[in-house]
């Protein structure tokens, strides 16, 4: 079969749509991205799949931004339907976002079933304008909110790359009074500026035992990384600042904690690979879907959920200190994130994929990678 995949913008949305691109093609399927030019920038994603980079606009902006939009996806539209003609797809996946907005509409002038993926645990605007005529929404999570077609719903999870998954099989790094203790901070694949405000000044404030045994290893944003490289050389706290993680399987192995934004992609990650984590929603994410993201995660114990106007780096310190006081907790805390995981997204993903493609119907609400958590007391939880 030859598939299309539209995605765009940020990891969040590449990442999945890379974990399942890689399924695709190892059964043996042709496998093309119709990405916007911010999808197409992010490396190493895509370079032996077949990329197209098509138009794409921004509902937003006011009257004239609206119609700028307008055009731009009219534009995309049609650009789209020129190229399913020479590369006649036997379904669409979307990814959600703007970037996807175009190619889904392209495919379904030209009658071709699409399937929409929803990262996260509100139903995003695009995938809502255009779930009507998708075939099935495939979910990450059990609620989604904001949708109304609960029928067409299918629960897969959020794919993740194989590596990620194979970190999930295998022990947790040994956490004990004298080992080095490996920190993980990244906000994503656009970075957050707080994370590089807050975190260097909550590890100044860790009891000296502890400080002393840190490795660091942080996303920064570009206009920050050289405050946060310095200010870390200036607490003498080994640590790495990077402005974006390629490699981000291994550095979530070598990680016994991870400090993140609740973005999908990263929640799945470390479901996926069964890491503990403090996670900070994005305040101004749509929906206040980043919040959301997290719950499942945080009641489960195996995260801890900071808002944004309460991540001080004092409250910040006593998390860590709490949660790597002791080594046996942190993993519980890891098993309990590992009992949220869905490392199976990517294959049940594009089983679901198989089957429309194919013309068959989804299968009933929940039978697909439908994981049920064992109940688990929660350890690290959601905020007071």
């Amino acid at each position: 079969m030859n598939i299309t995949l539209a995605a765009g913008g940020t990891g969040g949305h590449m990442v999945p749509a890379h974990a399942l691109a890689n399924e695709l093609k190892a059964r043996g399927h042709g496998v093309m991205l119709v990405t916007d030019e911010r999808g197409a920038r992010i490396p190493a994603l895509f370079d032996e799949v077949p990329v197209e980079v098509l138009p794409a606009g921004r509902l937003g902006g006011g009257p004239l931004g609206m119609i700028k939009a307008f055009f731009s996806v009219m534009k995309g539209r049609s650009a789209a339907r020129a190229l399913y003609r020479q590369f006649t797809p036997d379904c669409v996946v979307g990814f959600g976002g703007y970037p996807a907005f175009p190619a889904l509409l392209a495919a379904h002038a030209e009658g071709v079933p699409t399937i929409l993926h929803e990262q996260n645990a509100v139903l995003g605007r695009v995938n809502r304008l255009l779930a009507g005529r998708a075939k099935a929404v495939a979910t990450a999570y059990k609620t989604v909110h904001r949708s109304r077609d609960k029928a067409k719903e299918v629960l897969v999870g959020n794919p993740v790359r194989a590596e990620v998954a194979r970190l999930g099989e295998m022990p947790f790094p040994p956490l004990d009074e004298t080992s080095p203790f490996h920190l993980l901070v990244t906000g994503g694949s656009q970075g957050a500026s707080v994370l590089g405000e807050v975190v260097p000044e909550a590890l100044a404030l860790l009891d000296e035992g502890l400080r002393h045994r840190l490795n660091v290893v942080q996303q920064c944003r570009p206009e920050d990384i050289e405050r946060v490289r310095a200010r870390y050389a200036e607490l003498d706290i080994p640590a790495e600042t990077l402005t974006y993680i390629e490699d981000m399987p291994r550095r979530i192995a070598n990680a016994q904690l991870v400090i993140a934004r609740a973005g999908a992609s990263t929640i799945a990650e470390l479901t996926a690979a069964g890491r503990p984590a403090i996670l900070v929603p994005l305040p101004i994410a749509t929906d206040d879907h980043q919040t959301y993201n997290a719950m499942e995660m945080a009641k489960a114990g195996g995260a801890a959920m900071i808002k944004q106007p309460d991540f001080t780096p004092e409250k910040l310190a006593r998390q860590i200190e709490e949660v790597v006081g002791d080594g046996e907790a942190l993993a519980t805390a890891a098993a309990r994130s590992l009992s949220v995981g869905r490392p199976r997204a990517a294959e049940d993903l594009a089983d679901l994929v198989e089957r429309i493609a194919a013309g068959d119907t989804p299968v009933p609400v929940g039978m697909v990678g439908a994981v049920t958590p064992k109940p688990r007391p929660s350890g690290m939880g959601v905020p007071a």
